[in-house]
């Protein structure tokens, strides 16, 4: 059984959510996003996502293209990014998923990202620009199944297509809450739970939702509707705006623990 599915699995029994954390891998440096990951680790976190830092972030709103452009001007790369996953895979027992554009995976050669992600102890890989027309090039080349490739499902993609996105995911789904960027304001949860309906009617696979959760509130609601919560704007802003603080890791230990606690559904 993969580390993506006992997570869920264990989770259930708990009668917990999942929650997924975004940090980008080597922001503000490599040392201290190892510390901070270390931290949000110890706080309760359920799966992480490392992002790759990348110079043309479609997908992601201005916080996370600036935490991209500070790791980015720290020199991270892929081979870097893989490298912490290691360090990470060496302390801590949690699913680790790669968030990454297409780019620097095809240039670091799509066998040996995958040996190699592999050989670190990555769980699965998400490449936000990477639609299911055009992902046999990279998973034909694939020796074996064991990183799961997560897909990406938005609020207006129809339902026949959820079927076939579904169909060449693995590990979870991830649903983006609302048309937009990364950390755009305002949370519809009606409109939530119409798409995790229509979504779940399509695969048995776990559903996370994404895209503008930022408080524990928020994370309750949606948690109270899908199998999982992931935050990323909102981490990367603390780090942001505690930059030169020596307690940065702290504060995202607090943050984590008092998200995760949002996440137990009572009753």
């Amino acid at each position: 059984m993969s580390r993506i599915t006992d997570t869920f699995e264990k989770l259930k029994v708990k009668n917990e959510k999942a929650l997924v954390g975004f940090v980008t891998a080597g922001d503000p440096d490599i040392k201290r996003s190892m510390e901070i990951i270390t931290k949000m680790c110890d706080a309760g976190m359920d799966i992480l996502e490392l992002g790759v830092p990348f110079s043309d972030p479609t997908a992601d709103g201005p916080v996370i293209q600036r935490s991209s452009a500070r790791a980015i001007d720290q020199g991270v790369t892929l081979k870097d990014v893989i490298a912490m996953t290691k360090k990470i895979r060496a302390n801590t027992d949690i699913p680790i998923i790669l968030f990454s554009y297409y780019n620097p995976i095809h240039a670091y050669g799509l066998k040996t990202f995958y040996d190699d992600a592999t050989r670190a102890g990555a769980d699965g890989i998400l490449i936000v620009d990477l639609p299911p027309e055009e992902s046999d090039e990279m998973t034909s080349q694939w020796p074996g199944d064991e990183l799961s490739l997560i897909r990406l499902v938005a609020p207006t993609t129809p339902a026949e297509r959820m079927k076939k996105i579904a169909n060449g995911a693995s590990g979870f789904l991830y649903m983006v809450s609302k048309t937009g960027v990364t950390g755009s304001d305002g949370l519809d949860n009606s409109e939530i739970s119409s798409t995790y309906s229509h979504l779940s009617a399509a695969s048995d696979l776990p559903i996370c939702v994404g895209f503008g959760i930022s408080t524990p509130e928020q994370v309750a609601a949606v948690a109270n509707i899908a199998d999982g919560v992931v935050i990323g704007s909102a981490f990367e802003r603390t780090i942001e705006d505690n930059i030169d603080k020596a307690d940065l890791a702290d504060l995202l230990y607090e943050q984590v623990k008092a998200c995760k606690a949002a996440t137990i559904i009572n009753g």
